[in-house]
């Protein structure tokens, strides 16, 4: 799916993951990924706001500990248990920015106004949330830019701040002035850059869904929204990279472990085949369909997971027909239903989950998900 954001009062990390919340990213999945982090006095829920005449989604994120100063090493160790790499480079990118412009070491820096631990819940959070929606491409249009200056733990700064300006300017972004204040935050710059944001017109789409992202302030010139619009780019194929490679010396558990590590890792699709290697030997073959982008990331993992020396890489042209996804209740529980164009199916972890909870069989509460989902 391709992502647009349409960025005409900025963008900041909360801004970002409520648009995504707007656009029918499911709450718990994130909440699951943000859990994964190992942090501790945290809470994020989603409610409805108006800003100017807009109707929004507003990401409210709560920590039990408000200290805004820590080190980027110490907001890593939580990001990357989460498993989410988008989430990791936004960090990173953050800490050498920094860096760069403190004149000290990256893996040293501390991060003021931005080292919260809220931080840690909207980057992995944003990141989780692309991944739910299938998102594959990110564009945005030109950025507004505040004017003024902001109080900061290093005295009062300019805006843009320094980290902001130096973040849009390594994505390659394109802005434009509107008004006074912050409206572009260095979690917002960084979430562009670590996605691959490109910056330009409108990209050919069929649209699917639109959702607004509310910022904290309700000024009363402009609506103070991120507005995102979901679409796919109907009969054209997208540049995919495939893995593979060939292991006999990796049990089953290892294996399914991988395939998980895999999919949270961002790849497309992760899958094993059953062969039979030279001398007889009964094994298997890694396959994950994954983009360019992450294609490093992937690799590092079959690696480190199995041992393996070496694996084969070639291109692929992946054609993704177009899909939704609604939630329907089943006798009170909630089912997610993925749309195509020829047919629906629930998720099938929504399925277990209302069975168990029903007394029912699986198949009974898919045949029912479905129906509703027709409806």
């Amino acid at each position: 799916m391709i992502l647009w954001l349409n960025p005409v009062s900025g963008i900041s990390g909360d801004m970002l993951l409520g648009a995504l919340l707007d656009l029918g990213a499911p709450l718990d999945g994130i909440r699951e990924a943000v859990a994964r982090t190992g942090l501790s006095g945290w809470s994020l829920d989603a409610e409805r706001v108006t800003r100017g005449a807009v109707g929004a989604t507003r990401a409210v994120v709560t920590v039990s500990d408000d200290a805004t100063e820590r080190s980027a090493a110490a907001l890593l160790a939580h990001v990357e248990r989460a498993g989410t790499p988008l989430a990791e480079r936004a960090v990173r990118a953050v800490a050498e920015v920094e860096a760069g412009i403190h004149d000290s070491d990256p893996a040293e820096v501390h991060l003021h106004e931005i080292g919260g631990l809220d931080t840690v819940v909207d980057t992995v959070g944003v990141a989780a949330a692309l991944q739910l929606l299938d998102v594959t491409e990110v564009h945005c249009g030109p950025l507004a830019l505040g004017s003024g200056t902001v109080s900061t733990r290093h005295g009062v700064l300019p805006v843009p701040a320094p980290a902001t300006v130096a973040l849009l300017t390594a994505a390659g972004a394109q802005v434009t002035g509107a008004g006074t204040g912050e409206t572009v935050t260095p979690t917002g710059a960084a979430l562009l850059l670590a996605a691959g944001a490109r910056f330009g017109p409108v990209p050919t789409m069929a649209l699917r869904a639109v959702g607004y992202g509310a910022g904290t302030r309700n000024p009363p010139e402009r609506p103070n929204v991120l507005q995102a619009v979901l679409g796919a780019a109907e009969d054209a194929a997208t540049p995919m990279v495939l893995l593979e490679t060939n292991v006999d010396d990796v049990t089953g558990e290892v294996l399914g472990h991988l395939v998980g590590q895999l999919l949270a890792a961002g790849a497309a699709d992760a899958w094993l085949s059953p062969i039979v290697m030279k001398k007889g030997r009964p094994a298997h073959t890694v396959h994950v369909l994954t983009t360019p982008e992450r294609a490093a990331g992937c690799e590092r993992i079959v690696f480190a997971e199995t041992g393996s020396l070496g694996l084969r890489r070639s291109p692929v042209d992946r054609l993704a027909l177009p899909r939704s996804t609604s939630t329907v209740d089943v006798d009170g529980q909630q089912v997610r239903v993925k749309h195509g164009p020829w047919g629906a199916k629930p998720e099938h972890d929504d399925v277990a989950a209302a069975a168990t909870a029903l007394g029912l069989p699986l198949r009974e509460v898919a045949r029912r998900a479905r129906d509703a989902g027709a409806e």
